[in-house]
């Protein structure tokens, strides 16, 4: 274990080596250097936790890192949960069944919304209409119409809302994009996003009767499948590169491998259309993880691979054009005339460098404390979350009508 000595030096190499990197950016990125950046300002925040299942016991973890925070109260009707966080915490934390009891309390000013998608509307405008400051999980919300009450609801507050799109946060996807929005492979027409994984996504539950309070994410009351939980990530950086929402969703999927009695789908495929003719396009299998999670940006001078570990670019080998050929004389053939202009790239590409490699979610919930305590915007902020959720809930329409659904613009 790393000894608190140890820690603050490494912490405050950490943020030397970002408050050096910010110093050469301008504008958001500017602002996503200072946000991040580790800190020893300890004052005092009190987190509230609705939901300390895996995802919120997560975010607690990467929130206790920042000096001065304490989770000051946790709410779940499952009750089991409050003893893995004390444990997490290392210390008692009071609980409630009711979620409201815990927006009453005095002692908590932010609170971490990671309940089950289809709770996320209710529980974060209420947390918003208590006066809390709130990260919440993506997706936004359940569907637009509650999606749109939270960004009301957040612009006529002044506190602060964070999505959970950690992503915005993480350093080598943030110098990558900067460097794609300056040109470096062209303009970018296309975007292929994969999530695969081999396995069931289902969770051993202690008695049948919780099968649908833990396994919450195989049925339709509570949430969208694979097009919320992990498309909404991969969407939400398809919005940030085209600089929009997309204007029509089509997508299908289906249950072909795990015949459990879940509702949500067990694949899905989705693709998004944005202005000029731009797509992105998402597969997310469960029983086969080749491809794992990442996207491809494909532009007209070259390519750019993002993962969760890493960012890499590749660039379009010079070809004389057919046109040139022709006219010195030059026999033009048919697109498929040899097999070496189409095989895959195989070589090295050029990987983005970094001063930090930090996980996201510990920059993302850093970036919360940082807004919480000075006021600032986040660079996640509720626009963002709106931007996923029009890409989502409307893909999900689609996949249950089986056609093309038009998307709403964003508000």
């Amino acid at each position: 274990m790393m000894d608190r000595r140890t820690f603050v030096q490494s912490l405050s190499a950490t943020a030397i080596a970002i408050s050096a990197n910010a110093q050469s950016l301008t504008g958001a990125d500017a602002e996503a250097a200072r946000q991040i950046a580790p800190t020893q300002d300890a004052t005092p925040l009190r987190v509230g936790v609705l939901g300390p299942g895996s995802r919120g016991k997560e975010l607690v973890r990467s929130l206790l890192r920042v000096p001065g925070v304490r989770v000051t109260a946790a709410a779940d009707v499952y009750a089991p949960r409050f003893a893995e966080l004390n444990r997490v915490c290392g210390y008692e934390v009071p609980s409630h069944a009711d979620y409201r009891a815990l927006l009453d309390r005095k002692d908590v000013d932010a609170v971490l919304v990671a309940t089950p998608f289809g709770l996320h509307g209710e529980h974060v405008l209420a947390a918003l209409q208590a006066g809390k400051h709130v990260y919440g999980e993506k997706t936004l919300a359940f569907t637009l119409e509650e999606s749109a009450k939270i960004v009301q609801a957040a612009a006529g507050t002044q506190r602060i809302f964070q999505i959970g799109h950690q992503y915005r946060y993480s350093p080598w996807i943030r110098a990558a994009l900067a460097r794609v929005q300056q040109g470096e492979i062209g303009e970018v027409t296309h975007i292929m996003g994969y999530w695969h994984r081999n396995n069931s996504w289902r969770r051993p539950v202690p008695e049948p009767s919780l099968e649908r309070l833990i396994n919450w994410r195989l049925y339709n009351q509570w949430s969208l499948g694979l097009l919320a939980e992990l498309g909404s990530h991969h969407m939400d950086i398809a919005n940030w590169v085209f600089g929009s929402t997309p204007t029509a969703a089509l997508a299908s999927g289906s249950i072909c491998k795990y015949h459990d009695g879940r509702e949500t789908d067990d694949n899905v495929q989705a693709v998004l259309s944005y202005s000029g003719g731009r797509r992105f396009i998402f597969s997310s299998v469960t029983d086969n993880a080749m491809q794992g999670d990442q996207l491809w940006l494909y532009g007209s001078k070259g390519s750019l691979n993002l993962t969760l570990q890493d960012a890499t670019f590749f660039y379009e080998p010079h070809r004389a054009s057919r046109v040139a050929a022709a006219q010195q004389g030059a026999a033009v053939t048919s697109a498929s005339y040899q097999a070496a202009g189409e095989m895959p790239y195989r070589g090295p590409g050029q990987p983005v460098q970094v001063t930090t490699a930090e996980d996201p979610t510990t920059a993302a919930t850093r970036a919360f404390v940082y807004c919480c305590r000075t006021g600032t915007r986040p660079i996640a902020d509720v626009h963002v979350g709106y931007g996923s959720a029009l890409c989502v809930i409307p893909s999900n329409q689609a996949r249950l009508l089986r056609r093309e659904v038009e998307v709403p613009a964003a508000l």
